[in-house]
């Protein structure tokens, strides 16, 4: 009985080696999605990797039209990356999410979001935005850190605290607006509330003189699937507006549950 041949080294190596090259050039596309232009040497200080090794993935991204280049020499997204994040439109949760929101506007004209967590942020999956001509500032596809975020605070409130202890202990906790957390017993305190009442609040944190609120969207099995959010500029907030349109969001987020009850988790990343 004759036995398989053990693999040659020279296979192992070259799938290490292909592997590598495919986990460097998402690291690249991810860079570009969450920051912006960048220049070859600031994609090699953000990644840690050698100009050389990047200026060869960017050559392959470019000659294939996932990324292009400017005069300056600096690096965006290219044609391809955007026609991917126009089929975001087409997820069952978005679908779901237009329905909901198109109530919401109707009833408050004010700009409705769909986020989920992409790592350690919140992404704008899909929105609806106000007829006022004051508003939010965004896009699908915007971050935020999720510890400052009410979207990233919902979704984050339920994990478990160790993970949550695992993932930020020791790290400076700093919003978009300046202000710095207490470390992580600060945000553990954060997210207790926001487990206790059903809803995140957040005013002044990602943006000066905004207020926004999330509730969770889950499946049918009771997991987080996304947050569904809505953006006031403060200056049309009073406290009686904040309270309908805090209850209109509940309302909203339990009907966009029941529409996504079927829907597994992981078909929800952006």
């Amino acid at each position: 009985m004759s036995s398989a041949a053990p693999p040659r080294e020279g296979a192992n190596v070259e799938r290490r080696s292909s592997s590598a090259g495919v986990q460097t050039s998402l690291s690249v596309l991810e860079l570009l999605g969450a920051r912006g232009s960048l220049s070859l040497s600031e994609l090699s200080r953000e990644l840690g990797l050698p100009k050389s090794t990047i200026h060869r993935i960017c050559a392959v991204l470019l000659d294939r039209s996932w990324v292009v280049r400017d005069e300056s020499g600096r690096f965006e997204l290219g044609i391809r990356a955007f026609g991917l994040a126009a089929h975001s439109s087409e997820l069952p949760i978005v679908i779901a999410f237009r329905s909901v929101a198109a109530d919401l506007l109707t009833r408050h004209d004010e700009t409705v979001c769909l986020a989920v967590l992409d790592g350690e942020d919140s992404v704008f999956l899909a929105l609806e935005e106000t007829s006022h001509p004051v508003r939010l500032a965004t896009r699908v596809g915007s971050r935020t850190p999720a510890f400052a975020s009410a979207s990233g605070r919902i979704i984050l409130a339920a994990r478990p605290p160790g993970q949550l202890a695992a993932t930020f202990e020791g790290r400076t906790l700093m919003t978009p607006t300046g202000r710095r957390l207490n470390g992580v017993a600060e945000l553990h305190a954060i997210l207790e509330d926001v487990r206790a009442r059903g809803v995140a609040e957040n005013h002044d944190e990602t943006a000066i003189g905004l207020y926004t609120a999330s509730v969770p969207v889950r499946n049918g099995e009771g997991v987080v699937l996304a947050a569904l959010t809505v953006c006031v500029p403060t200056s049309r907030l009073t406290s009686e507006r904040r309270e309908r349109i805090v209850a209109d969001l509940v309302d909203a987020g339990r009907r966009l549950s029941e529409l996504v009850a079927w829907l597994p988790a992981v078909t929800v990343r952006p």
